[in-house]
C-alpha cells in the first residue's frame, strides 16, 4: 500500500466516524431538527464520485471499501431523515 492510499483511507475513516453517531441520534430523536438533507445528498454524491474513480482506475484498495461503508451509513441516515420527517408530519 502506498502512502497516498493510506492517507486517503485515513481521511475516509476519520470522516466516517461521525456517521454511526449521526445514525444513532437520528434514530433516537425521531426528529429532523439539526439535519440538512441537502448536505447529506452532497456527501453521498462525493462518496459516489470516489467509488466511481476507484472503479474506473480498477483500484479496489482499502479506501474503496471504506467508501462503500460510508455510503451505506449515509444512505441509512438519509432514510432515517425521511422516516423522521414522516413521523413529524403525523404528530403535527
Amino acid at each position: 500500500m502506498q502512502l497516498a492510499e493510506l492517507l486517503e483511507a485515513m481521511m475516509i475513516i476519520s470522516f466516517g466516524i461521525s456517521w454511526p453517531l449521526s445514525i444513532i441520534r437520528s434514530y433516537r430523536s425521531r426528529s429532523t431538527k439539526g439535519k440538512s438533507i441537502f448536505f447529506s445528498f452532497f456527501i453521498l454524491f462525493g462518496y459516489l464520485c470516489g467509488i466511481t474513480a476507484k472503479l474506473i482506475e480498477h483500484n479496489h484498495n482499502l479506501a474503496f471499501y471504506f467508501y462503500i461503508l460510508n455510503i451505506t451509513m449515509v444512505t441509512i441516515d438519509i432514510c432515517l431523515y425521511f422516516r423522521n420527517r414522516k413521523l413529524e408530519k403525523q404528530s403535527a
